[in-house]
């Protein structure tokens, strides 16, 4: 994940670089190598994730003339990417970027003992009719809806029997499918308010910039660019619900109709296309997505 571009250019390799030595320990090494269970830990994988997507995005600026305030309308990042985002408009620095991920995790990982909490994917429901769900499901324990990927594809989140129980009820509404998904912790619902409340602690400790151009935030489904409201908003999406749906709609109704997912995979691209038809989307995360795209971006 992210060699690749290390590889290829010495603009990505200072990125990795500078992450491994905010984190004081070769993340860089566990994402090209392994080994993958170790890696796929949320302490891990979300400075991980973040790091290739600031690589990526470091090359576009670096080596080929990406200005951001002159080539973008707005940032985005779905739940941890949200950070990234904020880091390619200049709000936090790398080096916090990484250290916050990696608090976000392990604090996110110690909120609920494993095994306690459960998400599912519930497919063919559209927001309204999960959040029924979760509320019937919910008894006395917790079940709520965490995100809203695009139509017809919700997750919910809580403790492990009421999203079983959700996964019954789900099915009885008319999903087409209503899955487990493996997940280590019950992220984006009330049980991870113990992170939240490290998170207000730790993002109380950084300085943040005012956005080069302003964020879509999870939380609100609107842009924002003062730097206290983005703090409290990124605390409050720990245990709120991931508006992703919504914020893409967002950005289309405000003019936008080009949108660019940076990092790995595509699974953001392939959410936006469902969510809006008309948008032209690319995913870049690879030196041959960049050569690709550098003349449009430039």
């Amino acid at each position: 994940m992210g060699r690749a571009l290390a590889e290829a250019f010495p603009s990505a390799r200072e990125v990795f670089e500078e992450v491994d030595e905010a984190l004081s320990k070769s993340l860089s090494r566990l994402a090209w190598e392994g080994p993958d269970d170790e890696l796929r830990l949320t302490e891990n994988a979300q400075p991980a994730l973040m790091a290739v997507s600031m690589a990526v995005m470091t090359v576009l600026q670096r080596d080929v003339g990406l200005e951001v305030e002159d080539r973008l309308s707005y940032v985005a990042g779905h739940s941890l990417g949200e950070y990234s985002a904020l880091a390619a408009a200049g709000t936090f620095t790398l080096s916090d970027t990484a250290r916050l991920l990696q608090t976000r995790g392990q604090a996110m990982q110690k909120a609920v003992p494993v095994g306690e909490g459960a998400m599912a994917a519930l497919l063919g429901l559209d927001f309204e009719e999960a959040v029924e769900v979760a509320l019937l499901a919910a008894q006395s324990d917790v079940c709520q809806a965490a995100n809203d990927n695009a139509p017809g594809q919700v997750v919910i989140s809580g403790s492990r029997e009421a999203v079983e129980r959700a996964l019954d009820i789900a099915k009885q509404k008319g999903a087409k499918r209503a899955v487990l998904l493996p997940v280590s912790a019950p992220f984006h619902c009330a049980l991870m308010q113990p992170a939240a409340d490290v998170m207000a602690e730790a993002l109380s400790a950084v300085q943040l910039n005012a956005p080069s151009v302003p964020l879509v935030a999870n939380v609100t489904a609107s842009h924002v660019s003062d730097p206290g409201v983005i703090k409290n908003q990124l605390v409050e999406q720990v245990t709120g619900v991931v508006r992703w749906r919504e914020s893409v709609g967002y950005m289309a109704q405000q003019g936008v109709d080009t949108v660019y997912e940076i990092g790995v995979g595509k699974v953001l691209s392939g959410l936006a296309r469902r969510i809006d038809s008309s948008l032209a989307v690319s995913a870049i995360g690879t030196p041959e997505d960049i050569e690709a795209v550098a003349e449009n971006l430039k």
